[in-house]
């Protein structure tokens, strides 16, 4: 697979500049292609020299150079992964202390011994060559239960303090995002080394349950606040951008914002006495993969913006927190199928398109 990576990324060889023109409210930006011939890429991670890292569903992990263009690894000595519906090597996150710990975190869907998959979180360090996680070990897995190819959620986020949010979804089976002594549905704070990281819904639930009532969050972030917003998949409608508070529930399926598929109604309507309202929400459905909060100088006008991937509709969503979260949608030929969406180093954007397997930034284009 390597190799036919590196085969596919020469075939861009020659391009340094622009793929495509795009007039946005920030003025024109251009999209640039940074790397190619991946499988179902997931999510990307920055190291602190510039850097970047990649994973593909199927278990792959693979180190760029920070200008883009050919791998110089597929790191090795990763955990064996179950890759099974959406399941597979899922989110990466490089921790802030990576120049001290050399520290790399990835979710993942393990095979449980129910006969079903869950989402697990773990860790190891990367050798000074880059080609290889040492001593890799899982710091946490969700309780076995769920059994089907769906809904793992897996976004990591790293707190101001360390610890790390982990998003769990409902595993497609929607009642559990309300048991408190299940993780389906829910985000997770853990600390570096797997335990709760407190704070939550009291003695009677599981210790590390940050928030429950989730369907399937597969963007998550921190504002510059410090706060936690995630973007969550409906069913017919209904996806979600909440803003997080520890022990809060988020209503799934008691409420939603959409239709059962084929029409139905969900719960109870679209509010509840103690259930939280969404910030926000798309109806018809977008899918939303990603999420980022804008904070670079790049594109000023863009600061404490919010932007997700459409894996529906192909395009880079725009939320404006002081305009009501009035959206605007950045389209081109590379945003297909829009997995992640993150903010790089030098402030652009950076984006995973399924579609083209591809790894693309949007810098100004002067």
């Amino acid at each position: 697979m390597l190799r036919t990576a590196i085969c596919a990324l020469g075939l861009y060889a020659g391009l340094a500049g622009a793929v495509t023109a795009l007039e946005t409210s920030a003025g024109q930006v251009r999209i640039e292609v940074m790397a190619t011939g991946l499988d179902e890429p997931w999510s990307i991670g920055f190291l602190p020299d510039g850097r970047f890292v990649v994973t593909e569903r199927d278990g792959r992990l693979t180190l760029f150079p920070a200008e883009g263009g050919a791998p110089l690894a597929q790191i090795s000595g990763l955990p064996q992964v179950a890759a099974v519906g959406q399941g597979g090597l899922l989110d990466v996150l490089i921790p802030q202390d990576f120049a001290q710990s050399r520290a790399v975190l990835l979710s993942y869907a393990v095979a449980q011994p129910n006969g079903g998959e869950g989402t697990a979180m773990g860790a190891g360090r990367l050798s000074e060559d880059g080609t290889r996680l040492e001593d890799f070990r899982q710091l946490f897995e969700m309780r076995p239960g769920g059994s089907g190819g769906r809904h793992f959620g897996s976004r990591m986020v790293e707190a101001p303090d360390g610890s790390i949010f982990l998003t769990l979804g409902d595993r497609g089976t929607p009642e559990l995002a309300q048991d408190l002594a299940r993780h389906e549905g829910s985000v997770v704070r853990l600390t570096r080394k797997g335990a709760a990281a407190g704070e939550g819904f009291g003695p009677a639930a599981l210790p590390e349950l940050y928030s429950k009532g989730h369907r399937n969050p597969q963007g998550a972030a921190l504002d510059a606040s410090g706060r936690l917003w995630v973007v969550e998949h409906g069913a017919q409608g209904g996806d979600e951008v909440n803003l997080i508070t520890a022990g809060r529930n988020y209503g799934w399926p008691v409420i939603a914002y959409g239709r059962d598929y084929g029409g139905g109604k969900i719960g109870t309507g679209t509010a509840a006495p103690g259930l939280e309202q969404p910030v926000t929400y798309w109806d018809p459905s977008i899918a939303p993969s990603g999420l980022m909060i804008y904070s670079g100088s790049l594109f000023p006008e863009w600061q404490g913006d919010i932007f997700t991937g459409s894996l529906k509709y192909d395009y880079i969503s725009r939320l404006d927190p002081e305009a009501d979260f009035a959206e605007e949608r950045l389209q081109a030929p590379e945003t297909g199928r829009v997995r992640d969406v993150r903010q790089g180093p030098e402030g652009a954007i950076w984006f995973l398109s399924v579609t083209e397997g591809a790894v693309f930034r949007i810098v100004p284009a002067s």
